[in-house]
């Protein structure tokens, strides 16, 4: 299956724009309590201390929009929340738990692991992936195991994207260096340097992200191929 074109990317502004249109749309705590959605989902995932809340935050402007639990690891739910202008949905962003917290039971660990697999696996409206990854640790085995379960998707069109969060804690040589390790490994994903607090790669992120959510028609793409050659005049 061939994936539609993405549309050029827009202006930073359009798309920072856009982003901080973002608003809770609904939470849930199995994945069968999720609404069905009629537009592209696009999922945050990530270790729990990856920054994850921080970066959907700093995408969308809003300080508390995604909740950043000062115990990692205790948010259990996925938070869903709409993009778009007032009275209008074009895109959904999923906050998904984080994982790999030691102080989560087992339990608890297996149990979230087990829904955010099925998630990630039967997702319908499921269009693209971010993965949250502090560089200074690179992908740990469970980064690498979640790239594993994701990649028949991925070769399908799954758009995928991971962010090396907290760059700001690197110079500029380590960064250089761990992002031609990580695109290494990324599975054909795209990889980006991400610094909340020096605001790195945020607008590249949101651009890339509207472009994600934007896609040319088919329609659009079959009128431009099939468009007769122009005549010397």
């Amino acid at each position: 299956m061939t994936p539609p074109p993405l549309p050029p990317a827009p202006d930073a502004k359009i798309a920072m724009g856009w982003m901080h249109t973002a608003r809770f749309l609904t939470t849930a705590a199995q994945l069968h309590h999720l609404p069905p959605i009629d537009v592209p989902e696009i999922a945050f995932v990530g270790r729990s201390n990856a920054g994850k809340s921080t970066c959907i935050n700093t995408l969308t402007q809003q300080k508390q929009l995604a909740f950043a639990s000062k115990k990692p690891g205790r948010t259990q739910h996925i938070n869903l929340f709409a993009l778009g202008k007032q009275g209008v949905t074009d895109a959904v962003l999923a906050d998904l738990p984080g994982y790999g917290y030691a102080a989560v039971s087992r339990t608890d660990k297996q149990r979230w692991q087990q829904v955010m697999v099925n998630y990630l696996v039967s997702r319908t409206s499921l269009t693209g992936i971010v993965l949250l990854c502090d560089p200074r640790l690179g992908l740990t085995e469970l980064d690498e195991a979640l790239l594993e379960v994701v990649r028949p998707r991925v070769e399908e069109g799954l758009k995928f994207l991971i962010l090396l969060t907290k760059a700001d804690k690197l110079t500029r040589a380590e960064q250089a260096k761990v992002l031609s390790i990580t695109r290494l490994n990324a599975g054909g994903g795209e990889v980006k340097m991400f610094s909340a607090l020096k605001k790195q790669g945020v607008d590249e992120a949101a651009q890339l992200l509207w472009q994600w959510s934007h896609p040319v028609p088919a329609a659009a793409e079959d009128s431009e191929q099939n468009q007769p050659p122009a005549l010397d005049g």
